[in-house]
This record gives structure tokens, C-alpha cells and sequence, in this order.
């Protein structure tokens, strides 16, 4: 049984990431996951002087220490202007500080959802391309669009195309962990 950390790459109390997330979450089986809201993980912005003075918070060493106990991570990034929010890029820069390679070994699937057509591909892409320099390995992805049109709360994914993506999706993660 593997040991799998989710969050969305989102600290809004109503993220769409967040919900597509919790969902994929509930379809993980027999393995042991921990969901993480991010609305809990109040980040400052980073700087060096005030990495300095202040050093490292308890939540940021506390998401590195959930991070390192995981096999593997699912995580949704959100977009803003057709790049990763600032807030998740923040999270990433404190927890390089921590150590440069917080995801050596670990297996991601990674996600992202708009609510427009094009599903958050643009932070998708960016955040794959990141994610390996810090030692992840990120073994699938998916991508949904027009989450107001393609997601239900109590259905999940609901459209059919969409929910075999999905589906595909985590089971190649779940089957590499």
C-alpha cells in the first residue's frame, strides 16, 4: 500500500483544482492518501532577507515533512494569465530553500482545470517542465476544460471522453507507485 499526498497548487477557498483534486482522491482504492487544502498553508512571499531573518515557517515544515512521507503526489495546478498562479510558484520557491530535490523519487500525476477550454494546459506545461528539476517524476497528466460543463460535485468527471482520460490517468500513476 503506497502512501499518496494530494493538494491543488491553489490557496482559494473555492478552487476548482482543489474539488478535481478531493475527487481523484476518492478514486485512489486500497492506498493510504492524505488530501491537503492549501487555504491551511499561508505562505509569505519569498525572499532571501526574509528567509534570513525569519528562517522557515511550522506549515512549510510541515508540507515538506507530508511531501517527504509520500510515494507519490497528485497534485492540480491552477492558472493564472496562462501561467501557474503566484502563490504555488511561491510554495515551490520556500521548499527548494528547504532542499532542492524535496521530490527525488517521487511519482506524480499531475493535473489542472479551468474553466475555460483550454483546462489550465498552459500552467500544466510549465509546472511539468519544473517539477523534474527538484526530482520528480511525473508519470501522467490530465487536463479538464470547462470544468462548470465537465464537472459535477457528486459525479465527478461527467463527461464521458473526459472521465477515460482521467481514469487512464490515474491508473498509470497509481500502477508506478
Amino acid at each position: 500500500m503506497a502512501n499518496i499526498v494530494a493538494f491543488a497548487g491553489s490557496n482559494s477557498s473555492t478552487s476548482i483544482n482543489y474539488q478535481l483534486t478531493r475527487y481523484t482522491v476518492s478514486l485512489v482504492g486500497e492506498h493510504k492518501s492524505r488530501l491537503l487544502n492549501m487555504v491551511d498553508y499561508n505562505l509569505p512571499m519569498f525572499s532571501e532577507d526574509l528567509e534570513r531573518e525569519k528562517g522557515y515557517s511550522d506549515v512549510l515544515i510541515d508540507l515538506m515533512e507530508q511531501i517527504k512521507l509520500a510515494d507519490g503526489l497528485i497534485i492540480s495546478v491552477n492558472e493564472h494569465n496562462s501561467s501557474p498562479s503566484a502563490y504555488f510558484k511561491n510554495v515551490i520557491d520556500w521548499l527548494s530553500r528547504l532542499n532542492k530535490d524535496f521530490l527525488l523519487h517521487k511519482k506524480v500525476l499531475l493535473m489542472s482545470t479551468s474553466r475555460g477550454k483550454r483546462g489550465g494546459s498552459s500552467s500544466l506545461g510549465i509546472i511539468k517542465a519544473i517539477l523534474p528539476r527538484f526530482g520528480a517524476d511525473v508519470v501522467a497528466t490530465f487536463s479538464l476544460p470547462s470544468f462548470n460543463h465537465t464537472f459535477n460535485e457528486a459525479k465527478g468527471v461527467t463527461d464521458a471522453e473526459l472521465s477515460e482520460e482521467h481514469k487512464k490517468a490515474l491508473e498509470l500513476f497509481l500502477s508506478k507507485i
